[in-house]
């Protein structure tokens, strides 16, 4: 298969797991910015006999467990700049350090990002794809 042949609007995974070093500050770090992208916190799970406790906020689950994931990107979809310009907003104003204000990049045209640090410092990053970038989620049948 090509590239050019690649539907961007398949999943390619079904979850991604962060092993937290400071578990409450994690879980409030992805409620306040990936609440403005409309990704909810689904369920929270207590420490059992044989798990950490975990919150899952749909395919992102966020573990109480040692060693934390560091050095680690992490890029959300986001559906309109707009979106974008709201996560790193309600992350830099609940006191969360950002690593990219909003705004175009130089990685291909219409890439318009925003770059936070969670508690761990792992890179999160927020996206929106303008009409006409690759990964814009128009399906490549109907091209």
């Amino acid at each position: 298969m090509t590239a050019g042949k690649w539907d961007s609007t398949l999943r390619v995974f079904d979850h991604v797991q962060i092993n937290a070093s400071d578990y409450t500050a994690s879980v409030r770090f992805y409620e306040v910015v990936l609440s403005p992208l409309g990704i909810p916190k689904l369920a929270e799970h207590e420490q059992g006999t044989w798990s950490s406790a975990w919150t899952d906020f749909t395919d992102l689950n966020v573990l109480d467990r040692r060693p934390p994931t560091t050095n680690f990107h992490l890029c959300f979809y986001a559906r309109s700049k707009e979106q974008v310009d709201a996560f790193h907003r309600a992350g830099v104003e609940a006191g969360f350090r950002s690593n990219g204000a909003p705004g175009y990049r130089d990685y291909a045209p219409g890439y318009y990002a925003a770059y936070l640090l969670d508690p761990d410092a792992n890179n999160i990053e927020a996206l929106y794809r303008d009409v006409g970038n690759i990964g814009h989620g128009e399906s490549a049948a109907l091209h």
